[in-house]
């Protein structure tokens, strides 16, 4: 995209090699711009940029946006600048000292207003949303990139983002209905296999795509044949995505349960472990929904 476009250039903030940034420092030196561990003046240059017509990407990791909380809100959201945010490793299981979680940033970006924070689920639909992200001038975007390994989609995938907080129904059944974010989707899949294996229940399936919005259309067709609702997403629950959903529902008969981790501190803990506390197994799941139907 940069050959094409010589208003694209790149930031990080001392992670170059960790953002995928190298490759494009070494053919595009002049366009590169590595501030050091200053995640805030990342932020606020990006926002600089794009104000001056420029199409600035931020490559950072979760746990280090979380210093630059203050240039996203002031500097970056207030403005409406479409600079594109990458974030890197956000998952529960991405790093696991206390200095490094990646646990926080669903609730830290996805409630700053005007921004749009989206969520891919594999690496089509990762490239899809920053080729578009690029392309509009509307918003400050953010993404999510895919934590969990490498996944492909076996699905059509959208190009345009630009009619906000529209999910994908990617298989609708009756029931039960699954919204399971981002690195969570193929977690969301074997919860349905299950719920199909032993229960006989079809359930649908949904990729929200956009942390920061309710697809509030697509949510109210669900209330004509189904009795539960459940999210999944790869995060804290406290002011996570899954709390934007069971407000939607709050005053309406559907059972809502939002799968994520709890809000604590830990340190060098074991994957397996940790997630099984959690709830966050697909068999737990499964058991979780079907003890509520």
């Amino acid at each position: 995209l940069a050959e094409k476009d010589n208003r694209i250039c790149a930031i990080t903030a001392a992670m170059p090699s960790g953002t995928g940034l190298t490759r494009f420092a070494e053919k595009f030196p002049e366009r590169f711009f590595d501030v050091g561990i200053a995640e805030e003046h990342a932020v606020a240059l990006a926002s600089g940029i794009a104000k001056g017509g420029g199409k600035p990407v931020y490559g950072v990791y979760s746990t280090f946006i979380q210093r630059a909380y203050d240039q996203l809100s002031q500097d970056l959201c207030i403005n409406g600048n479409p600079a594109v945010l990458l974030v890197f490793w956000g998952s529960l299981t991405a790093m696991n000292d206390v200095t490094h979680l990646c646990f926080f940033d669903i609730p830290l970006i996805g409630n700053i207003p005007n921004m749009v924070y989206l969520a891919p689920t594999c690496k089509e639909e990762y490239f899809a949303m920053l080729e578009w992200s690029l392309r509009q001038d509307s918003h400050p975007v953010a993404i999510r990139v895919p934590a969990l390994g490498l996944t492909h989609a076996d699905r059509e995938i959208a190009t345009d983002y630009s009619e906000l907080n529209r999910y994908e129904m990617v298989k609708k059944g009756t029931k039960v209905a699954l919204l399971a974010l981002g690195s969570f989707f193929p977690l969301g899949e074997s919860v349905a296999h299950i719920l199909k294996e032993k229960a006989g229940i079809e359930a649908t399936l949904v990729n929200p795509r956009y942390i920061t919005g309710t697809d509030d259309t697509l949510l109210d067709t669900l209330k004509t044949d189904h009795a539960l609702v459940a999210t999944l997403e790869d995060g804290i629950l406290d002011g996570g995505f899954g709390e934007k959903i069971a407000r939607y529902y709050g005053t309406s008969p559907i059972k809502v349960l939002n799968f994520g981790a709890r809000k604590e501190f830990v340190d060098r803990f074991d994957v397996t472990v940790f997630l099984r506390d959690n709830h966050l197994t697909a068999e737990q799941i499964a058991e979780d929904i079907l003890a509520q139907l």
